[in-house]
């Protein structure tokens, strides 16, 4: 009997193929971003120029881009998994909607930078090239891929709105009062410059 209720509830919040698809992509777009901030470390990327001597702080707020984006990996990844040992519909329902605004936050901030510099509001259109548009792209795609992700694991696992909601406002906050406080703890110990 409880056999037949594991495999009833599995097969009831397995996600569809696409789903599926998308999770693993968003996995892999985490991953590459990490590698990008883990070639800087390994090439010594900072150890040059007018940051030189800030290097240390520096390795320090890389490592900690690095383990957030390994996080949004494994939450692209359990939101697809059927593991009943891993099954915590309430934290990954926060994490994911978390995720989607944060992101969707970001490359929103993005695209109305790009459009202030159109419109000559900050700097000029001069300064917006491929290379930039590239990667605001890739924030929306990802902040799409995760709103996809969270949608559907909130309506599998019938999660309630307020976690939706945690997730959506307390995920920006914390995530940008990590981003202030510890930049604010290195310009302290002297790691980082207090420009």
């Amino acid at each position: 009997m409880k056999a037949h209720l594991i495999t009833s509830q599995v097969s009831r919040t397995s996600p569809r193929p696409g789903v599926t698809v998308i999770g693993v992509l968003m996995a892999l777009w985490c991953i590459a971003f990490a590698v990008v901030n883990i070639v800087f470390e390994v090439t010594d990327y900072f150890a040059g120029g007018p940051l030189a001597e800030y290097t240390a702080g520096i390795t320090v707020m890389n490592w900690l881009v690095v383990g957030f984006k390994a996080l949004g990996a494994v939450v692209a990844l359990l939101s697809v998994a059927n593991i009943p040992k891993l099954h915590l519909p309430a934290l990954m329902t926060v994490l994911l909607w978390g995720t989607f605004a944060t992101l969707g936050l970001y490359a929103l901030g993005s695209v109305t930078q790009a459009l202030g510099m159109i419109f000559g509001f900050a700097g000029t259109a001069d300064q917006i090239n491929l290379k930039g548009v590239g990667y605001v792209f890739m924030f929306l795609l990802a902040a799409v891929g995760y709103g996809f992700l969270a949608v559907s694991y909130s309506r599998r696992h019938s999660t309630r709105r307020g976690y939706v909601v945690l997730g959506v406002v307390g995920a920006p906050v914390v995530l940008g009062l990590i981003f202030i406080l510890v930049p604010m703890l290195l310009i302290t110990l002297g790691l980082l410059p207090a420009y």
